[in-house]
């Protein structure tokens, strides 16, 4: 399915201004030397708020320790259908001193979760020594509890602390942001978070103290040192900062908790699945098929949005596609609308109002590897408009209706014209897709909603919000909770 947002998580002041993307194909990992006194070794909180890109992949690591074979970790379970897991173990996983599992799921790829780990194991009470809460909701666990007095790998003298992997495996695929580790204190939710006049759990700032070996990344600075310029640096002012591998200054990102940007989404794609890589912006469909679509994890019925795609090889096809389209049908099977440009040349609509199929090639535009396509979409006047490097695209008649700023519609032209198609036969709702359509090139094309995955030497924004390589038309903005918010 996709995921109309109506608002998003609007803040009541305090603002998360990044966060981190690990693409699990890199291996990605920050690593810390857990050296140093603690303050209690038997009592500590772990919150962080982290958006999935994958599902069911594989075991997903949160954060974990390990000295020789005694381990702990808190983790996405794969075998578990995504459940979150806490393990702890002091011979490599043939025992177990904690194993508890949450009964509910995690699977949603638009969402931003946020997870505390609660441990104490000196409560008296054994159902309280670990609890784990996921948007301040205490979950229900099953399994094995700490023992009493038990002390966790998480926080003890001379073990290795990993954030997004477990001894160089088990990778984290996704976004991950404001995380905070308080070592001998077990906090509730309320002291990283608190609910909005919509209802919505939404991140606040922690204002308590972090113990001695206790951190706090933000993930604000984009180098790769092991110090405070580092995407690992420590900003609780211990000093804790953490060892960078296989991440860079393009895996920092706008996409917070507090402005959430659209991706493509894991879960919402043809039965026949592309790749989906670099926190579902890297769209590649799957050898020797075509027409299989991924579609964008928030869908709009008003305002004006804008978003860019880099043209890998030349299946790749984009545009913008109804959520009354099912996601799982061959795109030239069903009778519902789009509107695409295809890699290799052309326009193509989807059935028009008398049922059959616009299929508009005569004003085909060729693109070459890394040409960048610009999708406006109009869904106040019912326009959509594709651009090559920053140049809109003239209608089949060689009209300029295809530029945003002409304001009479469009791709352009009587024959070319989708206005129509985006205001009947359809739902009223609207998200934009990447798909393949050559059965011969693996097509991929790599998204960008304002929150690029690549360098970008001089971005523009929408007058505020995201990074993108070519400035949007006036009054089109970029798809993110913020600006959602301002359509109520």
């Amino acid at each position: 399915m996709v995921f109309p947002i109506a608002g998003g998580n609007e803040s009541k002041g305090y603002e998360i201004s990044n966060s981190l993307r690990f693409n699990d194909g890199d291996s990605p990992q920050l690593n810390l030397a857990n050296e140093g006194t603690v303050t209690n070794n038997k009592i500590f909180t772990y919150s962080v708020w982290i958006k999935k890109s994958s599902i069911e992949s594989a075991n997903q690591s949160i954060i974990s320790a390990e000295s020789g074979n005694n381990r702990a970790q808190l983790l996405f379970r794969s075998g578990s259908n995504d459940a979150i897991r806490i393990v702890e173990t002091s011979d490599a996983y043939s025992s177990f001193n904690t194993l508890l599992t949450t009964a509910a799921l995690f699977r949603d790829p638009s969402a931003w979760y946020h997870i505390v780990l609660s441990y104490d194991s000196t409560d008296g009470t054994a159902g309280d020594r670990v609890k784990i809460y996921v948007n301040s909701v205490l979950q229900t666990l099953s399994g094995t509890t700490a023992d009493s007095n038990f002390t966790t790998p998480f926080n003890e003298e001379s073990y290795n602390l990993d954030i997004g992997h477990l001894n160089n495996s088990e990778f984290l695929d996704g976004y991950m942001s404001d995380a905070h580790f308080i070592d001998g204190q077990a906090l509730t939710p309320t002291s990283f978070g608190e609910t909005n006049d919509n209802g919505v759990w939404i991140p606040k700032r922690y204002t308590g103290t972090f113990g001695l070996n206790g951190f706090k990344l933000e993930f604000k600075q984009t180098g790769t040192s092991t110090n405070s310029s580092g995407i690992g640096a420590d900003t609780s002012g211990n000093d804790r900062h953490f060892a960078v591998s296989n991440l860079a200054a393009t895996d920092v990102t706008e996409d917070t908790p507090t402005n959430n940007f659209a991706t493509l989404s894991s879960i919402d794609t043809h039965t026949t699945s592309p790749t989906l890589a670099e926190g579902n912006l890297d769209f590649t469909a799957p050898s020797g098929t075509a027409f299989t679509p991924a579609r964008s994890t928030i869908a709009v019925s008003q305002g004006k949005w804008y978003m860019e795609y880099k043209f890998k090889t030349a299946g790749g096809g984009v545009g913008v596609m109804t959520t009354q389209s099912p996601i799982s049908d061959h795109l030239r099977d069903d009778a519902d609308v789009r509107s695409i440009y295809r890699g290799h040349g052309g326009y193509y609509y989807g059935r028009n109002n008398s049922g059959a199929i616009d299929d508009v090639g005569g004003n085909s535009v060729t693109l070459s590897e890394n040409d960048i396509v610009g999708v406006a979409l109009d869904l106040d006047n019912g326009y959509v408009y594709f651009s090559k490097n920053g140049t809109y695209m003239n209608g089949q008649d060689g009209s300029t209706a295809g530029n945003p700023a002409s304001n009479n519609g469009g791709s352009g032209g009587a024959a070319n014209h989708p206005s129509q198609l985006l205001t009947n036969q359809h739902d009223g709702v609207w998200g934009f897709m990447a798909y393949d359509i050559s059965t011969s090139t693996a097509g991929r094309v790599i998204c960008n909603f304002g929150n690029i995955p690549s360098t970008i030497g001089s971005p523009n924004t929408d007058g505020k919000y995201g990074k993108f390589y070519y400035a949007p038309p006036t009054g089109f903005y970029a798809l993110c909770t913020k600006r959602l918010a301002e359509f109520g």
